[in-house]
């Protein structure tokens, strides 16, 4: 558990396991320990790179909209910082939209790419419903208080079947979201990022083995973006988890980390 200096902003970061690093990089308003469910799963076989977006968990919270050029930067600063030069690369949901643009700006230190639940952005995105729209960026979810906003948030992630069957899980996870809330300024100025990214042209010049992974069930961003995805990157397969949710490192962990292991084993 350490912090890095990373131009303007301290940057939180932890290291676990041993062996090629695998560079974790979460989705819009969570910090590092939302990967609780799949991360000793994945620290048996690689050395994962975990860190705090800028805005979130333990890192700074500049006030300040974030652009593209300011989140990969960070990365490449952490990198840097901590002696990795090209790593393999997963990201989810708006991690994922962060991994697209990192590969594209900085290919040489890309091995292999990993895009879970995520978009390419822009025009040709497919939408989620007015109702998952409202619940990414309605204001008034400020007025909660951090456990309701934590309570409220797992129906969006998990299928029902997991979040039955886990309370446990549950309980991490709001105790992990409020233990270092994300504050609602900051979900905006990550917003500003999420909302203008648009990766669709771009993408045919994506040259890193890439594996493209998704629930069937997301109600946040449709599995029609991973098949998008797919498609337009040369080296790709695309892997669609019947049964999960958003949250598909959580509630299809056990799956969904067989699935990682052997596409980084294969490449």
């Amino acid at each position: 558990m350490s912090v890095a200096k990373i131009g303007d902003i301290n940057l939180y970061y932890e290291v676990h396991g041993e062996g090629e690093p695998l560079l974790l990089i979460m989705g819009y308003g969570s910090n590092s320990g939302h990967w609780f469910v799949i991360r000793d799963r994945l620290a048996k076989e690689h050395q994962l790179i975990m860190f705090d977006n800028r805005g979130t968990g333990r890192s700074d919270k500049p006030d300040i909209p974030y652009t593209a050029e300011m989140m990969t930067g960070d990365i490449i600063g952490l990198l840097d910082a901590i002696g990795i030069g090209a790593t393999n690369v997963f990201g989810v949901s708006m991690g994922g939209m962060i991994a697209q643009e990192f590969t594209l700006r900085y290919p040489g230190r890309v091995k292999r790419l990993i895009l879970g639940c995520t978009s390419c952005g822009g025009s040709n995105a497919v939408r989620s419903t007015p109702e998952a729209t409202a619940f990414l960026f309605d204001p008034e979810r400020a007025k909660l208080t951090d456990e309701e906003k934590a309570y409220s948030t797992i129906p969006w992630l998990w299928n029902q079947d997991f979040i039955d069957k886990h309370p446990e899980a549950v309980k991490r996870y709001v105790a992990t979201t409020t233990e270092h809330p994300t504050p609602p300024y900051a979900y905006m100025c990550q917003a500003k990022f999420v909302l203008t990214f648009d990766s669709y042209d771009r993408l045919p010049e994506i040259q890193a083995p890439a594996l493209v992974i998704c629930g069937a069930q997301d109600r946040l961003i449709p599995s029609e973006n991973s098949q998008i995805l797919a498609s337009k990157i040369v080296d790709s397969e695309l892997v669609i988890l019947e049964k999960a949710g958003h949250g598909f490192i959580s509630d299809s962990a056990e799956e969904s980390s067989k699935i990682i292991l052997q596409f980084l084993k294969r490449h």
